[in-house]
This record gives C-alpha cells, sequence and structure tokens, in this order.
C-alpha cells in the first residue's frame, strides 16, 4: 500500500542532484503540485527526462507552467527530452552552459524508458540512423541485422518518477484522463521511486479495474490534493 502525503512532504523526499522522469507532455498531465513545491524549495543539480519543458505560459494562465518552473530556476543540469522549442529558457541556458540537453526522439525516448522499465537491454531502432541522433549519449552502437542498420539505445530509468492520476484510489491504482497518460504509465516502471498526484482520490473499486493503467503495486507515495487533506 502506499503512503500517502501532502505536495510538500512529496518534495521534500527529492534530493540534490537526483534524477527525476516527469510524466506530462507539454505541461499537460504534469503533477504540478508537487513541482510548485519543488520549485519553492530550490532543489538543484536535477536530471530532468520528460517529454518536452512545458511552456511559459500555461492555459490556466499560470507563468512558468509545469515542469517550466525548474528549468526558469536553474534547478535542472541535465535534461533528456524530445523537443523544446516551446520553452525559451532551454536554449538560453545551453548557450550559457549551465543545462545539458540531450535530445532523442520521441518513439525511441517512450522504447527506452519502456526497456528501463522491463529490465531489457536496450532498443533496436531505425530512428535516426544516417543523423546526428548516431552521437547521442543515449546511443549504444549500430547493428546491422538482415541487411537493415539499428541503432541500439540504451535503456532510461530515473531515481523517481512524478506522474499524476486524475483517479487514485486507496490502494494507489490510476487512471489517467485522456492524454494525460502520455509518458506516465511507462515511466511508473522504470524509477526506483513512484510518486503519484491525484486530482481525486477515491475507494477500492472506484476505478473499474478494466481502465486501471497504472497498478498500485508501482506507486510507493500517493500525493493527496489539498481539498482531501
Amino acid at each position: 500500500m502506499p503512503k500517502f502525503i501532502s505536495p510538500k512532504e512529496a518534495a521534500a523526499l527529492i534530493p540534490e542532484g537526483a534524477s527525476i522522469m516527469f510524466g506530462g507532455f507539454m505541461g499537460c498531465g504534469n503533477a504540478h503540485k508537487v513541482i510548485a513545491e519543488l520549485a519553492k524549495l530550490g532543489t538543484k543539480n536535477l536530471t530532468m527526462i520528460s517529454n518536452d519543458g512545458a511552456m511559459f505560459n500555461g492555459p490556466d494562465g499560470s507563468e512558468f507552467y509545469g515542469v517550466a518552473k525548474l528549468i526558469h530556476n536553474k534547478q535542472v543540469k541535465k535534461m533528456f527530452a524530445t523537443h523544446v522549442g516551446l520553452n525559451p529558457d532551454v536554449a538560453q541556458q545551453m548557450n550559457e552552459g549551465t543545462l545539458e540537453v540531450v535530445l532523442i526522439p520521441q518513439g525511441s525516448m517512450a522504447e527506452m524508458i519502456r526497456a528501463g522499465g522491463a529490465g531489457l537491454g536496450g532498443v533496436l531502432t531505425p530512428t535516426g540512423v544516417g543523423t546526428i541522433v548516431e552521437q547521442g549519449e543515449h546511443v549504444h552502437s549500430k547493428v546491422e541485422i538482415d541487411g537493415r542498420t539499428y541503432l541500439l539505445e540504451r535503456p532510461l530509468r530515473a531515481d523517481f518518477a512524478l506522474i499524476s492520476g486524475y483517479k487514485i484510489d486507496k490502494s494507489g491504482n490510476v487512471w489517467y484522463k485522456g492524454t494525460t497518460r502520455n509518458f506516465s504509465e511507462v515511466m511508473a516502471t522504470a524509477a526506483d521511486t513512484v510518486i503519484a498526484e491525484a486530482e481525486h482520490v477515491v475507494e477500492i473499486g472506484g476505478i473499474a479495474p478494466e481502465d486501471i493503467v497504472t497498478f498500485g503495486v508501482l506507486v510507493d507515495y500517493v500525493v493527496v490534493p489539498e481539498e482531501a487533506q
């Protein structure tokens, strides 16, 4: 059974220098409350594994939406991502030399995380062959199979996975609403500690068994919304 904690308690679990997988796509599906508390703490030298750097302004009118808060605060020293063009802070910090960015094709990164969660040695993909992708640190080698060339991509794991679920029951089972599911499903399998922020906490049985995407056995902590505390 997971432990139920506050956003502030969740942020305090993450030490300086930790590697964190952040579920979400342009901030949609980020664990916003925990990220806000992490930004307040100012925890430094983080390695971020995220689809992107989110955006300066969110659809809710907030400034520095989702993980953009951590990048803006210069709390992130290294970032694995698939695209970062909507957050100018990323380019600026790259040019300043304060942020290292490793760009990976989106599908490849999802598969690398899946491999990390499944205990696989890597992923073979033709994506990126003959391009600068071959030079990335995530590429182990080039392999030829039946006359076709593939890149052998290393698996990705992290110290923490920080995900968000629309409904989480008291056993930690997670249901994601719409596209907020994105990378969270595989990230929850590929981290030493999984923290799931709930929009709504429901009783066991409050999520139909066939709707459960991330099973409670994978979740270490559930972050309870303020109104439920």
